[in-house]
């Protein structure tokens, strides 16, 4: 289990709690079918060939203490009797759920979560044998692990394309919840394309009422006829308990992320170079629409992939690569899943008729960003994006201010270099593209939620 946060959008239910833990996925042929009760009755036929697929997974660390400086001192520790040696490290153990998806090649999805950090993964089989596992890649905007191990007679799971899935499709929950071993537990799917939840960089959560604890991390979620559909990896309840809201990574984007991580041990996303926002029913109204649904081409950076492309402010994007988009977070998760390199078909709505443009993805340019342009109170300050190997790059995501011109108004309002800003108007900016959108939400201030070191603060500039 990664992490317990309260949930973000739900007022007045502070007792909601956000649980990351681990589940898996597998590759195999692409099967696409409805869910539907298991025949006479029992699920026992199906899991008899899908539990040996599922693992369960082990990872251990060394976690460094908070060192306090009084324990340097030798009256002080003769006066407490405390030993000489004082410990600086100490050995964490966090257990969590896998899936083989690659029998021949001996591949292990996981969560991203499950193993960060991880001095030695081991890995058990439903047949009771033990390996040791060496990470292949990892993904943690998405949280996707791929692991690799070396042994005989594996078992691997089918995956269905999970953009087949239905409200009221049944479906099942294996893992390892509280380390108990393996459990299996029978739901419905309940929602499809959660997003918002603050939990990854890219949302697009199968949401379950089939229980879901900590420790089924890395499981799978499949349906009744024994094809993977979701990565298990996130419940809502009290103190981390279950109470029949769980959230699945859609299959297709647990896929995506596995074949890069497999090609290249890690996934080399690109960037269209656009700021969106979701198409609602008065923005279709004053576009001359008469569907709501879609993303909205807000600004379009320039010199980057979109721009080349020929998109321009005002574009409604409706579909990629043939798939429906129906919302800013689709297109976000659809462009995020494509290579550097891959062509894209963006089919549009420009002045009210139809166009398909393509783009292709490209690698992230070092994007500097004039901040005097988006504001003048921002002035003198120059931002650029998280470089990769930054702790906050991935899904918590963040701008860094690159540099500061001495008594500009930036100055003066207290920027520094090196700071990094959260937010601006309570908006979270992930990246440069993002800041302009956040900026117009007020014309007469800006709040922007500063990291200083390890220090956060907030600076409001009038």
């Amino acid at each position: 289990m990664r992490t317990v946060r309260q949930l973000r959008g739900v007022p007045g239910r502070p007792w909601l709690l956000l649980v990351i833990f681990m589940l898996g996925v597998a590759s195999g042929p692409q099967i696409a079918r409805a869910s539907p009760p298991p025949p006479g009755g029992s699920l026992a036929p199906m899991l008899e060939k899908v539990l040996p697929a599922v693992v369960n997974i082990s990872a251990r660390s060394t976690v460094q203490l908070r060192h306090n400086p009084l324990l340097d001192d030798p009256f002080f520790r003769r006066f407490f009797d405390l030993p000489d040696v004082v410990p600086r490290e100490r050995q964490s153990e966090s257990r969590g759920s896998g899936v083989i998806v690659g029998a021949r090649r001996g591949y292990v999805l996981t969560n991203h979560h499950v193993v960060d950090g991880a001095d030695e993964i081991t890995v058990t089989l439903r047949d009771r044998r033990t390996l040791v596992a060496k990470v292949v890649g990892e993904d943690p905007e998405v949280d996707i692990a791929l692991l690799k191990i070396e042994a005989r007679d594996l078992t691997a799971i089918p995956i269905a394309d999970s953009d087949e899935l239905r409200v009221g499709d049944f479906v099942v929950a294996i893992g390892n919840p509280f380390g108990l071993g393996q459990t299996v537990t029978y739901g419905i799917v309940s929602a499809l394309g959660r997003t918002g939840l603050g939990i990854e960089g890219f949302e697009n959560f199968i949401q379950t009422d089939a229980s879901i604890n900590p420790g089924n991390s890395g499981g799978a979620l499949v349906t009744t006829q024994g094809e993977l559909v979701g990565i298990n990896t996130a419940i809502v309840g009290p103190a981390g308990g279950n109470v029949g809201i769980g959230f699945a990574i859609p299959s297709n984007m647990a896929r995506a992320v596995m074949t890069q991580l497999a090609k290249h041990g890690e996934v080399r996303r690109g960037r269209l170079g656009v700021v969106i926002q979701d198409l609602t029913p008065e923005l279709a109204a004053a576009f001359g629409l008469r569907r709501a649904g879609g993303a909205v081409i807000a600004q379009v950076v320039p010199g980057l992939a979109a721009e080349k492309a020929g998109l321009v402010a005002g574009d409604i994007v409706v579909a990629v690569n043939g798939r429906s988009v129906r919302s800013g977070d689709a297109l976000r998760n659809a462009i995020g899943l494509l290579r550097v390199g891959e062509t894209v078909t963006l089919d549009i709505m420009r002045n009210g008729r139809s166009r398909t443009l393509r783009a292709q993805i490209a690698e992230p340019q070092d994007v500097r960003l004039d901040a005097g342009r988006m504001s003048e109170r921002l002035a003198g300050a120059v931002l650029g994006d998280l470089p990769p190997g930054h702790r906050r790059a991935g899904s918590d995501g963040g701008v860094v201010v690159l540099d500061v011109e001495r008594g500009s108004p930036a100055w003066q309002a207290g920027l520094r270099a090196g700071d990094i800003i959260i937010s601006i108007n309570r908006q979270a900016v992930r990246e440069v593209a993002d800041v302009p959108a956040a900026v117009k939400r007020s014309a007469d201030r800006l709040l922007l939620n500063i990291q200083r070191g390890n220090a956060a603060l907030f600076v409001v500039i009038q």
